[in-house]
Parts: C-alpha cells; sequence; structure tokens
C-alpha cells in the first residue's frame, strides 16, 4: 500500500509538472523544436530545470542497492551504443516532432481529454506490442 501511494504522489507530481511546464501541450513542444521557424526555448529551461533536479538524486541512486521505501535498486548499467538504441531514439524523435506528445506528456494529456493523445497514445501502445512480439519471435 506504501508504495502504492508514494507511486501515485510522484505521477501527480509528475503529471502536475509536465502540464505547469507546457511539455504536455504538442504546440509548444512543436513550437521548441522547429529551430529553423519561430524557436519558442522555454522548453530548454524546463529541461534544464529537470535535469539539475534529478542529478543529485540519480547520483545518491546509483551508490544504494535499495530504495528508501526498501524495494531492490533497478538503475540501467549498459553503455552501449547499439543498432536497436539508436533506431528506437531516431523513432523515438520523429515521432515526438510529428505529434508533438512523447509518453509520459501524451498519457498526460490523454487523462486532461486531449483528443491528439487519444491519436498518439493508440499508434504509442500499438508501437509496443510490435516490438514486443517481434522481440519475442526474435528469441525463438
Amino acid at each position: 500500500m506504501k508504495h502504492s501511494l508514494f507511486a501515485f504522489l510522484a505521477g501527480l507530481i509528475f503529471g502536475a509538472g509536465l502540464l505547469l511546464s507546457g511539455m504536455a501541450n504538442p504546440e509548444k513542444v512543436i513550437g521548441f523544436l522547429d529551430l529553423a521557424g519561430d524557436w519558442d526555448p522555454s522548453l530548454a529551461l524546463v529541461m534544464v530545470g529537470a535535469i539539475g533536479t534529478a542529478f543529485i538524486p540519480f547520483q545518491m541512486a546509483r551508490k544504494r542497492s535499495r530504495s528508501f521505501l526498501g524495494s531492490p535498486m533497478s538503475l540501467p548499467t549498459s553503455r552501449k551504443l547499439d543498432k536497436s538504441l539508436l533506431i528506437g531514439a531516431l523513432l523515438f524523435g520523429a515521432g515526438w516532432g510529428i505529434a508533438g506528445f512523447c509518453p509520459g506528456p501524451g498519457l498526460v494529456a490523454l487523462g486532461a481529454g486531449e483528443t491528439s493523445a487519444l491519436i498518439f497514445v493508440s499508434a504509442m501502445l500499438a508501437g509496443m506490442l510490435a516490438h514486443h512480439f517481434s522481440q519475442r519471435s526474435s528469441s525463438r
């Protein structure tokens, strides 16, 4: 129960931050990504703030084997740049540029009733299923 409450509160704070910062507004995101047009740099400040806020807790987490709530720490350890990572990053960036959403803000916008977010989240889930089944069939 304690873990669920903290997960809910963390999600609520994260979602509120995405809404307040404009990250769940596709027009604002596309304006940020439009370097050759009417560029809106405000999301760069949001990203710098997020990196600055997360830096110290991540450094602390790297030194721990268990979370403050007692769960095992599970941080990524691979530093390998492979084909799958590069293709995934390219698809992520293209989707972000086309739709103006990435997964977190897309879910927040869906919860806020954005119709375009429904299309994005449906496509995201279809992509996740396609990846799951392609990984499953390639591991056989």
